[in-house]
């Protein structure tokens, strides 16, 4: 087998898992590293009101981002799938298919959100103070969706044929040169918040393209022909019928942060500039939880196109136990010194601001294993070809974040609205476990 793709229908689950997942989390912690790059340097050099105008709009981003993320794993299912199966030729049209989705989907998200963002911030309560800069910083990102779209349905393409690694080179790249450009645009230019998008956005086109180049040059098994490309209805349906409710588990799980990110925009600026502060300290940790799912969607998707149905459960097995052991060693770790970081992000009211970001650690680091059991049973099982029955999982996450955000928000409790999230992971995770048990059940052991 090709360094560029890699079988994991064969070796052993453990192995294969964890040397897969490494490069995605390196990978994903670098990708957390464009908007850390723009919250540190806006939080140090613009002012605390920049740094919560770039943070009000991380629900909206995350809605946007995760939207597409889940749309291209889940186009890259079936080529997984088809990659497991040996059957080359159903995996060249399931590119060429996803090639016409995913441009499709990039013009309808651009011109949607675009034209309606100014409503949505109106919608959740934007405070007034930083209104200006927050409109400006997320509709330089709304313009760059294409760049979104065309990195993560190149990077799934690759992960579906095995191979982790070359989007984690091309990541570290983009992740380097965004926090050169934020340098070069905010410091140097003086372009504040714009600057800050701007480099996100430029950062991740060059990604794009360098990944595009890639499969030109190395992956032929990724090359599509003109029949290739012409539209299958059977196929543009199943790929519909897998990818948009992941999209869609995405969009709701974004819903329900929305819905705490009004419930904080209530309690004013500085509530924001120390939760968004926490976020993104939590964000580098559970990259971890992320890379994991990504992993066991394309590690289900082959195996489930081989047959290879005990392999699947020995996946999952392996998985669960490296994620309790990774969630209480971070956990523990989070909680002891989770909080100094808010150095790298303020250099003003910090004393105030810290003390809520301790909270906020503290409400999330106790419920990490809950979050990676909605991470990584949720992708598995949509690996497996499953959509709906996870996206109840995301109904019960908007459920759980959106009834303790309202509370919160009546209330106008901090702990109240850091508590949100680790409600939304106990009822999801809950619900994956039992989706989980219910369909290896009448799975057919191999023969």
């Amino acid at each position: 087998m090709s360094a560029i793709q890699q079988d994991m229908t064969v070796g052993k689950p453990g192995t294969i898992i964890l040397n897969f997942t490494l490069p995605i989390f390196i990978g994903n912690v670098f990708q957390q590293f464009y908007s850390m790059a723009d919250t540190i340097i806006v939080g140090k050099f613009v002012g605390t009101d920049a740094l919560a105008a770039v943070g009000s709009t991380g629900t909206i981003m995350f809605l946007i981002f995760g939207f597409i993320m889940g749309m291209t794993a889940g186009l890259s299912v079936i080529t997984a799938q088809k990659f497991g199966a040996g059957d080359m030729d159903a995996l060249k049209k399931s590119v060429g298919s996803s090639l016409w989705l995913s441009g499709g989907m990039t013009l309808l998200l651009t011109a949607v959100f675009m034209f309606g963002m100014k409503w949505l911030l109106e919608f959740m309560h934007t405070p007034k103070d930083i209104f200006a800069d927050s409109y400006t910083y997320i509709m330089i990102i709304c313009a760059g969706i294409v760049a979104q779209m065309l990195y993560n349905l190149l990077a799934s393409l690759l992960r579906a044929i095995g191979n982790s690694k070359v989007p984690l080179y091309f990541l570290i790249l983009s992740a380097l040169l965004n926090i050169l450009l934020d340098l070069v645009f905010i410091i140097a230019f003086h372009m504040g918040v714009s600057g800050a998008a701007w480099a996100t956005v430029i950062s991740q086109g060059i990604s794009g393209l360098i990944c595009f180049y890639y499969i030109v040059k190395k992956v032929p098994i990724l090359h599509v022909s003109r029949e290739d490309v012409r539209p299958d209805k059977f196929l543009i349906y199943t790929q519909i019928r897998i990818g948009l409710p992941m999209a869609l588990q995405y969009s709701i799980t974004a819903i329900g942060a929305m819905m705490v990110q009004v419930a904080l925009n209530l309690l004013g600026s500085g509530a924001v500039a120390a939760f968004t502060a926490a976020n993104k300290i939590e964000q580098i940790v559970t990259q971890a939880y992320v890379a994991m799912g990504t992993t066991m969607s394309t590690y289900c998707a082959q195996n489930t196109g081989a047959g290879k149905t005990d392999r699947i459960r020995q996946g999952f097995r392996s998985i669960s136990i490296m994620g309790c052991v990774y969630s209480v060693v971070v956990g523990i770790f989070i909680i002891a010194v989770g909080r100094y970081f808010t150095y790298l992000f303020i250099s003003e009211n910090v004393t105030e601001i810290m003390g809520r970001v301790h909270i906020y650690l503290v409400c999330v680091a106790l419920f990490f294993i809950p979050l990676m059991v909605v991470n990584v049973y949720r992708n598995g099982i949509q690996g497996m070809g499953y959509g709906f029955l996870p996206m109840l999982a995301g109904v019960a996450e908007l459920t759980g974040r959106g009834v303790v955000a309202v509370i919160a928000a009546k209330q106008e409790s901090y702990v109240g609205v850091c508590l949100a999230s680790p409600a939304a992971w106990v009822l999801a995770g809950g619900l994956l476990l039992a989706v989980y048990f219910l369909i290896m059940r009448k799975k057919q052991p191999d023969a």
